[in-house]
């Protein structure tokens, strides 16, 4: 077959096919082409999720009559100057309505300020229709009928609706938190009514958009980022580790201004959390990168979804440092959402006595199920048991406590009494965590603030402070490492080799001793002690991977940090441990100045609080 130049509509259709991946990747070109019009409101309007009509109007400048037909010409745009690596803008590559015009029916109506009328044009599958006068506010709209009516091909491999209009929805969504000045409503016979008012350029404004796509709970939940390094400017907010979702939707990242999904920067993110969440969760994030758009290259992504840093590792470095010191920073917090389902168990119906077993395999949830009675119900457990039961015999005194060191704290009094007995106790009122009052179940501490009410669970409280002393002592000097009797040569390709003799200092003091064996290959002559015996080609090639991906060798750390985790749970405090009033307030001292201390090592909470309002309103005092 000879070499021929394809026609104007079946190139059009090559690039449609990159960039108009579905209805939502239309809406998001759409949306911002008007952004960069400057425009302060956009509507968007969807009917068959999006494959019958896509309608996006805006306030923003407008396309003047005269350049109407430049607008749906392949490569024509205003936003780009003469220099590549100067890109200030959302849009860049002038192709975005002409592919869309090449595979629907499209429509453009605009106005400038400074016109008395507007202009129409229309492309239907590649045919561009003439300019004609048409009646609108000064700004743009442009509709989309019938997308992918000239490649019917692509309809097959759509989803149903409702999954093509929640795709739209974040798009939407995605874009609006960059910019929340600017007035966002979604609408249609296909959807339920979004409608994101205006806020401010300010960071409170913002943060009120991030809780109008996130939800009202985040806020709360969240820290505040603020951080520079070598002309990188990273801002937002990420959630505190007992705030998480089952999946990385609600990661969202910005590079100046440009919602971006990015492998470095979600695993920047896992790994400033690696240490606090379970592999299973993930962190709720909202985080703006601001640099100099010549050290990014946005554009190596038809749909400019990924982008490229001149220096990753500074990229990477800033956004793991940043993350680890906010957390370090804001000392213990426990998610308010704990609180809302600790309210709904407590409310009268909420919860039944009778329990299938015990849950989630907890060993005092278990002991204290088989106590209870196959029917999972005990009377003289029951808290609404009458108060003159009798429980004087089995151990018992007259308040209901079972052993003297815990009558000592006179559970009986009232908290106000007790603390005027002890002037410490009213010092201690005034701490993060309060002052322990009791210890139930042989495991939860019941401590007591100016204004709420903390349990703790001890086990996972001391386990995460154990576990956080392990590390500093392991990290704080090389690790000891045991001397192979033959050292194990491990085959690698020529630059992974390189690579490991690279880091090989960094290497050593983990306690993994490396050397280049000649072309090729490496010598494994030492390994660190507290790995014992293990694979080490296996454990070798891991980390070459990791500085091929990341240039870090995070992943001997990560071994060596699981094994402290491990030892910080069978070296911990057990459940079923009696402690005295001394040992419970020692752990909440130990707490209040352990970074991460909210969340065990498995990424559990390890306190809950519940605020004394909240504790009135279940009492309908409020």
């Amino acid at each position: 077959m000879p070499i021929r130049q394809l026609s104007e509509t079946m190139i059009n259709q090559i690039a449609a096919g990159e960039v108009i991946e579905r209805p939502a990747s239309v809406v998001k070109e759409l949306v911002e082409n008007a952004l960069d019009a400057g425009a302060s409101r956009v509507e968007i309007v969807t009917a068959g999720g999006g494959l019958n009509l896509i309608r996006v109007t805006d306030d923003g400048s407008g396309i003047p009559e005269r350049e109407l037909a430049l607008a749906i010409a392949r490569h024509c745009t205003s936003k780009l100057t003469e220099d590549i690596n100067d890109i200030r803008s959302l849009g860049f590559r002038g192709e975005a309505l002409p592919s869309i015009g090449s595979v629907s029916r499209l429509s453009i109506r605009s106005r400038t300020a400074a016109s008395d009328s507007a202009a129409e044009i229309g492309i239907e599958g590649g045919r561009v229709l003439p300019v004609r006068p048409a009646a609108t506010n000064r700004g743009t709209t442009v509709e989309v009928r019938d997308l992918f009516f000239a490649t019917p091909a692509r309809l097959k491999f759509m989803k149903g609706e409702r999954a093509e209009s929640s795709a739209t929805s974040d798009v939407v969504k995605r874009i609006a938190i960059a910019f929340p000045a600017v007035r966002f409503t979604l609408a249609g016979s296909d959807r339920s009514m979004l409608e994101l008012p205006a806020a401010d350029d300010s960071a409170a404004g913002s943060l009120r958009r991030v809780a109008q796509v996130m939800g009202a709970d985040f806020p709360d939940n969240s820290i505040a980022l603020d951080a520079t390094r070598d002309g990188v400017h990273l801002t937002g907010h990420v959630s505190i580790p007992s705030f998480t979702r089952a999946n990385a939707l609600q990661q969202y990242a910005y590079v100046n201004g440009r919602p971006v999904r990015d492998k470095l920067i979600a695993g920047a993110i896992r790994g400033a959390y690696a240490d606090v969440l379970p592999r299973d969760r993930h962190a709720v994030t909202v985080m703006f990168l601001t640099l100099d758009p010549a050290i990014v290259d946005v554009n190596v992504h038809p749909a400019k979804a990924d982008v490229r840093f001149r220096d990753p590792g500074l990229v990477r470095g800033l956004i793991v440092g940043a993350i680890r010191q906010a957390l370090a920073d804001a000392g213990v917090r426990a998610a308010t959402t704990g609180a809302a389902g600790m309210m709904a168990a407590f409310r009268p119906g909420a919860a039944s006595y009778g329990h299938g077993g015990p849950a989630n395999g907890h060993r005092s949830y278990d002991a204290a199920y088989r106590a209870s009675g196959p029917s999972g119900f005990d009377a003289a457990r029951s808290p609404q048991r009458p108060l003159d039961m009798g429980f004087q015999g089995a151990g018992f005194d007259q308040r209901g406590l079972r052993d003297d060191e815990q009558a000592a704290f006179d559970a009986g009094a009232s908290a106000d009494a007790r603390a005027g007995q002890d002037e410490a106790a009213e010092t201690l009122l005034g701490a993060v965590l309060g002052a322990a009052r009791a210890q139930v179940h042989e495991n939860y501490i019941v401590a007591q603030t100016r204004d709420s009410l903390i349990i703790v669970d001890q086990h996972a409280a001391h386990e995460r402070l154990v576990y956080e002393a392990l590390k500093n002592a392991l990290h704080s000097r090389p690790v000891p490492s045991q001397m192979l009797l033959l050292p194990e040569i491990i085959d690698l390709p020529e630059e992974d080799a390189e690579r490991l003799a690279l880091h090989s200092e960094t290497l050593a003091h983990f306690g993994l001793g490396i050397e280049r064996f000649g072309p090729g290959a490496v010598a494994v002559r030492e390994t660190p002690s507290m790995l014992g015996e293990t694979n080490v080609g296996q454990l070798v090639r891991d980390l070459a991977d990791e500085i091929a991906d990341n240039d870090t060798v995070d992943t001997l750390k990560e071994r060596l940090d699981k094994i402290a985790a491990t030892m910080a749970c069978h070296g911990s405090v057990r459940s079923g441990r009696l402690l005295k009033a001394e040992e419970m307030n020692a752990l909440l001292r130990q707490m209040e100045a352990t970074p991460g201390s909210g969340t065990c090592n498995h990424g559990r909470p390890t306190y809950i609080e519940l605020k004394l309002a909240d504790i009135e309103r279940l009492f309908g005092r409020r």
